[in-house]
């Protein structure tokens, strides 16, 4: 029983706006051959798309969300995880494993947090997250803070910088021993600015393989351009 079960962990990069994705990719269940994010067993059923994690946000929520000065992780979910995704990311017919959002923030103890919604799907190739920050940094002039090869663009009309990032690689001991962490697999992101001026605040794509190999640029910026139009509060922007 000390086996360990590796999932992969998306890790915040040196941003100035602080984005906070999801986490977890993948966790396996004890014995049953469950697949916990998936939450399916096997079977002879033809597989079914995974949905989000709470359900669909219902009418209220949507509305709520959208007047709102911040998207909500339910709402990012909705937008992620389209019927056409797996198309989107050159594997067609692939059926997304698991989708989830999230409500986070962040900031220094004592100070106002900074909402940092986001979500997440995930499929047998790729894993996908879509991310929001509401802080008062600007895109331009961030990508020294990205590392080598950040390239500063514009995209959709607005400031963005293309960069990569590195997966966590996170090893949960059957035997409830301590978790181990190491270095996971190359990720590449673009981070959009939340209005034309670049006012402050942005929104981010980050795509992974799970073989390990660099994604294709063309694959995340064909991503991208789909989903950040459908982004509740995005035409507000322009």
């Amino acid at each position: 029983m000390g086996d360990e079960i590796s999932t992969a962990a998306k890790s915040k990069g040196p941003s100035a706006w602080a984005q906070a994705s999801a986490a977890l990719v993948l966790v396996a269940a004890l014995g049953g051959g469950v697949w916990a994010l998936g939450g399916t067993t096997p079977s002879d059923r033809e597989p079914t798309p995974a949905t989000c994690s709470g359900g669909e946000p219902g009418k209220d929520a949507k509305k709520s969300a959208e007047s709102s000065r911040t998207v909500s992780g339910a709402r990012l979910c909705a937008v992620l995880n389209r019927s056409d995704l797996a198309e989107l990311l050159g594997t067609p017919g692939e059926i997304a494993k698991s989708a989830s959002g999230s409500d986070a923030s962040t900031g220094p103890a004592g100070a106002k947090e900074i909402a940092t919604p986001s979500a997440r799907v995930e499929f047998e190739s790729y894993t996908v997250t879509l991310s929001a920050s509401y802080d008062r940094f600007p895109v331009k002039g961030s990508a020294t803070l990205l590392g080598y090869g950040a390239q500063e663009r514009t995209f959709l009309g607005r400031p963005a910088v293309l960069y990569s990032q590195q997966t966590v690689s996170i090893g949960f001991r059957l035997d409830g021993g301590d978790a181990t962490t190491g270095p996971g697999v190359p990720a590449r992101a673009l981070t959009v600015a939340r209005d034309a001026k670049d006012g402050g605040g942005s929104y981010d794509v980050t795509v992974w393989r799970e073989d390990g190999r660099a994604p294709d640029d063309a694959v995340l910026l064909r991503v991208a351009e789909k989903l950040f139009p459908t982004i509740p509060g995005w035409a507000a922007g322009k």
